[in-house]
C-alpha cells in the first residue's frame, strides 16, 4: 500500500515536470486563448521592459492606464496621468517592481483573464477594449504593487 502511495505521487511528479517548463510559443498559445493576439501583447511587454531597464520615466508612464491606484509611502494613492506617474515615478517604482519587471522571462509569464503578470504580481498587464466589441485594444499596465 506504503509502495503505491509512492509511485503516484513519483509519477505525478514525472508527468507533471515538463508542464511546470513554459515555452514562449507555450506562452502566446495562452495569451491567444485567453487574452487574444499574442503579438501584440509580446510587443509591449517587450517595449514595457525596456523601458522599465532604460529607467525612463516618460516611456514607463506611457503603459500605464489611468487612473492607477499605487502604493507610495505605504499608503494607497491613486495617479490620474503620466505626469503625475512620472513626478512620483521613484515612490512607485521601487526597486522590487523595477527587479521583477527586469528580471521576467517571457517565457516564464503568468497568464490568466486578468492579463500578464509580472514576478509575483508585481506588475499586470492587459488589454484596454477601444471599442464595445473589444475588436480593438491597445496594451496597458493595470496593476503595480509590491509582491503579494
Amino acid at each position: 500500500m506504503r509502495f503505491i502511495g509512492l509511485a503516484a505521487v513519483a509519477a505525478a511528479i514525472i508527468f507533471s515536470a515538463p508542464a511546470l517548463a513554459q515555452s514562449v510559443a507555450d506562452v502566446n498559445g495562452r495569451i491567444d486563448n485567453v487574452l487574444g493576439d499574442h503579438a501584440q501583447y509580446e510587443a509591449a511587454i517587450t517595449a514595457f521592459q525596456q523601458a522599465v531597464v532604460a529607467g525612463s520615466r516618460e516611456d514607463v508612464a506611457a503603459f500605464v492606464r489611468y487612473p492607477i491606484v499605487v502604493s507610495v509611502g505605504g499608503s494607497k494613492q491613486t495617479i490620474r496621468s503620466a505626469a503625475s506617474f512620472v513626478k512620483n515615478y521613484d515612490a512607485v517604482m521601487t526597486a522590487d517592481i523595477v527587479a521583477a519587471i527586469e528580471n521576467q522571462k517571457y517565457q516564464d509569464l503568468f497568464v490568466n483573464d486578468q492579463g500578464v503578470m509580472f514576478g509575483n504580481g508585481q506588475a499586470w498587464l492587459n488589454g484596454i477594449c477601444l471599442d464595445k466589441s473589444c475588436g480593438q485594444f491597445v496594451v496597458k499596465v493595470v496593476t503595480l504593487q509590491h509582491a503579494q
